[in-house]
């Protein structure tokens, strides 16, 4: 089968271009035609107060990548919509943001527009809530990391409902994402669990072993350091943690290491008010690859205080180190931690109840204890499950 995935992928940094490039080498794989179609310019910089690519690549970039689609040029949204009219037998639409669908509702106008395919191509099959059931173009699964963005606006619901309503099929990662996403379309929505693919996969360099847990050699070894990573935005609850911090053991200190959304300011304040200016290492930018092993390596325990998510890698890739994680009773944080087991579990945005699982951590035998179940991701089956949902979305397996 010939298919076309719609979305960010190298040299956009994060865990959604990294997912879409794992995406095609893992189709292509199972011997599909794959081709990504990705963005030269994905929205204004003024809506993404962060630098936006990598200088070098994170993981094995797909060998046959375009980038035809820019925020500014409406003419390569017609265009490439057209083409995979011709091209393609599907085509994945990675949804990232609605701020990007008005792009995308012209790919699919022109995909979706009555006439000739050309010789060769097989006839679309739409599904009665999605794309026009009377044309031949090809079935269209949007497949959405989160279907609404944690922090929305009143347009956000509009727009995200028009690209999903003019898809074939809707994939989601969770079954809370898979009500919502059910509620602005009458297309099927399927629910696939999350591959993890953060610098972990065969395809890319070669996973780290685990620095800690099952019987490592540093398995025993306290730090008194944690952990915050990623991307510093408010329903991430850093300011839950940081609070927490301060009611927890005195003498344990926090790395923050990632890009701030809008700025450090105002978590930097926080961190004077209360008093944790010697305790709190802030790493404002984005992680490059190679640096987190070592930032793995130095943390006894990932936090992770979501006061909302839906489904997170980082809990695969704190496993993949041997670390464990302390997360809140969010999204499917709290399937993929086991509370007492390999981590631990608080209620969100609640910083006393965060406080009390940061001092049962550093009780005798409690951090050894965690370390020695954490279990690595079994990456290659997760993503044998992911792509057998996502071919059954796509009509073929």
């Amino acid at each position: 089968m010939r298919i076309a995935i719609v979305g960010p992928t190298h040299p956009y940094k994060g865990g959604i271009a990294q997912h879409t490039t794992e995406l095609a080498h893992r189709l292509s794989a199972r011997g599909h035609e794959v081709a990504v179609e990705s963005w030269s310019a994905q929205y204004p910089a003024r809506l993404y107060p962060g630098v936006q690519r990598v200088t070098e690549p994170e993981m094995e970039p797909f060998e046959v990548t375009r980038y035809p689609l820019s925020w500014r040029r409406p003419d390569g949204w017609i265009r490439l919509g057209r083409r995979l009219r011709r091209q393609a037998d599907a085509v994945i639409l990675v949804v990232v943001t609605p701020v990007q669908a008005p792009a995308y509702l012209g790919v699919l106008g022109a995909l979706r527009a009555r006439g000739p395919r050309g010789r060769g191509t097989a006839s679309g099959r739409a599904s009665s809530g999605g794309a026009d059931p009377g044309g031949a173009g090809p079935t269209v699964v949007a497949l959405c990391h989160n279907v609404l963005p944690h922090e929305r606006r009143a347009v956000d619901e509009p727009l995200t409902s028009a690209v999903l309503r003019r898809s074939s099929a809707v994939l989601v990662h969770t079954p809370a994402q898979a009500e919502l996403a059910a509620r602005l379309t009458p297309a099927p929505v399927l629910v696939a669990e999350m591959a993890t693919h953060l610098w972990s996969s065969a395809l890319s360099s070669s996973p780290p072993g685990p620095v800690a847990g099952r019987g490592g050699p540093s398995a025993d070894v306290t730090r008194r350091n944690l952990l915050f990573f990623g991307l510093v935005r408010p329903y991430k609850g850093l300011d839950v943690l940081l609070r927490a911090l301060a009611r927890g053991p005195a003498d344990v200190r926090l790395t923050v290491a990632g890009e701030f959304w809008g700025g450090t300011g105002e978590i930097a304040r926080l961190v004077e008010e209360l008093g944790l200016a010697t305790r709190v290492d802030l790493r404002s930018g984005y992680v490059d690859a190679a640096e987190v092993p070592a930032l793995f390596a130095g943390a006894d325990a990932l936090v992770l205080p979501y006061r909302a998510g839906t489904a997170s890698q980082n809990v695969g890739l704190a496993h993949l180190h041997g670390v464990p994680v302390v997360a809140t009773t969010v999204g499917t944080l709290a399937t993929t931690v086991r509370d007492g087991v390999d981590g631990l579990l608080v209620p969100p945005d609640d910083a006393e109840a965060l406080a009390v699982a940061l001092r049962r951590l550093y009780e005798p035998g409690v951090l050894a204890g965690l370390r020695s179940k954490v279990i690595p991701p079994d990456v290659d089956g997760a993503w044998e499950r992911y792509l057998d949902v996502t071919l059954g979305a796509l009509g073929r397996t």
